[in-house]
């Protein structure tokens, strides 16, 4: 009998890359995926970064006690950001929860999964006690994520964890100290994914811009080498961190044709005041600085930025300027939040929050804005030829596929499925502020 497992992903890109790891270590040890219904083993990678990632995942956890009742299944692994943080809570609250496991701990999980299948009344607890001050990484297994979401493209994380703690991020206490993986594992994976049929590669960190610092090694120099690998064709990174942003990164950028013109630069708020609560390294005229610079080296830049709303103590003036800064720098598109309070973290012990309702109504007049922006810059790229990665079948409408531009914009066209992986020129016909659609040149 097929021993039978669901991976379900909650988060962020390192989470999905995660995922594909187990997958693909399952898979190779005769495990069969399927969906939930089916399993015996449902394995759910959370994100904590925001109160309302948490409540999903946690009302997800919920759902399965009718089948549990019933069937005595499925048995539920609970791991990321997630576990780490309420692992233990998940373990106490339902009982077909067996495993949980921190992102720190994702080489142990097909083991470990293999040993709840095989003993169902065992549960394991693999958590850190501090993660900020966990450095050593029990990871990672030798296989490649083969078995991926997306034949195409695929993620490969460069770093792990993060050193800035800013004050409302729950990451580095979740994710712990930061530590650089070694070039050569990363060139080794990159190029036997590249083998495997993939077309383009994201690297991935919590910061990126940081990779080698502890190694002796810098992010541009990892960058140059990746995207000069043979058979490669485009190459992402994300995310960046401002005061981590130099300008070699961005001679990188400019001189390697496989290098993506694209760039998320979270600048999180347009208020020196408000930065500096939240322990970001900069202030917005520096931050402007970088930008001007890489849009005079890239004029074709794609950039997108992460800003948060109702940060504890902002004013009306505070949030203005966050206003300001969206109308005057012009960003293709905003990943805006309001502000969620992390247990943990300083800025959830700081004076002057903010009621959720004028979160939620500065959040909205934000996106407002935002949208005028992002659609304004898509018609100018009205009648435009773009070179598409076709990397999926569009989530609605019949015969159409998706893709994106080398700047990240997605585009939807007409097509058969045969042109999957492949590039195509695509022209762009009309644009709204979350796609443009397109037809093959």
């Amino acid at each position: 009998m097929s021993k039978k497992f669901c991976v379900k992903v909650y988060g962020c890109q390192m989470n999905v890359y995660d995922a594909d790891r187990v997958r693909t270590v399952l898979c190779s040890r005769g495990w069969q995926e399927t969906d939930e219904n089916d399993a015996d083993v449902v394995m759910i990678t959370g994100c904590s970064v925001r109160a309302k990632a948490e409540q999903k995942v946690w009302s997800e956890l919920g759902l399965y006690e009718p089948s549990w009742l019933k069937n005595n299944k499925p048995l539920v692994a609970l791991t990321g950001c997630i576990a780490q943080r309420l692992g233990q809570k998940a373990l106490n609250r339902f009982p077909y929860v067996r495993l949980v496991a921190g992102p720190r701990h994702i080489g142990l999980l097909p083991d470990s999964i293999e040993q709840i299948y095989e003993h169902p009344k065992s549960r394991i607890n693999i958590l850190d006690n501090d993660p900020r001050e966990f450095h050593s990484l029990e990871f990672d297994s030798d296989n490649i994520t083969i078995k991926r979401e997306n034949k195409f493209k695929a993620y490969i994380t460069i770093a792990h964890g993060c050193d800035n703690f800013c004050t409302y991020c729950i990451v580095p206490h979740v994710r712990g100290r930061f530590v650089s993986r070694k070039p050569d594992e990363i060139f080794s994976e990159a190029e036997m994914l590249i083998n495997d049929g993939v077309k383009e590669i994201t690297l991935l960190g919590q910061n990126v811009n940081s990779y080698g610092k502890d190694i002796g090694l810098k992010f541009s120099w990892l960058l140059r080498k990746v995207a000069q690998l043979p058979g490669i064709k485009r190459v992402r990174f994300v995310t960046s961190l401002p005061q981590d942003f130099t300008p070699d990164i961005v001679e990188v950028m400019a001189e390697e044709k496989t290098v993506c013109p694209s760039l998320n630069l979270p600048i999180q708020a347009g208020s020196d005041r408000i930065l500096k609560l939240m322990n970001r390294k900069y202030n917005y005229a520096e931050y402007v600085e970088k930008v001007s610079m890489t849009r005079e080296k890239i004029p074709d830049l794609g950039l997108t930025t992460d800003l948060i709303v109702g940060f504890p103590g902002e004013t009306d003036e505070d949030f203005e300027a966050s206003m300001n800064a969206l109308r005057e720098i012009k960003f293709d598109l905003v990943h805006s939040a309001a502000y969620s309070e992390r247990d943990g973290t300083v800025a959830a012990t700081m004076e002057g929050a903010l009621p959720v309702e004028l979160r939620l109504e500065r959040l909205t007049k934000l996106n407002e804005l935002q949208d005028k922006i992002t659609l304004d810059i898509n018609k100018q790229l009205v009648g435009r030829e773009f070179e598409i990665l076709v990397d999926a079948p569009a989530p609605k409408g019949e015969k159409l596929l998706q893709g994106r531009t080398p700047s990240d914009k997605v585009v939807i066209f007409e097509g058969s499925k045969k042109l999957l992986g492949e590039f195509v020129n695509v022209k762009i016909t009309e644009a709204e502020a979350w796609c443009l659609h397109g037809e093959l040149v």
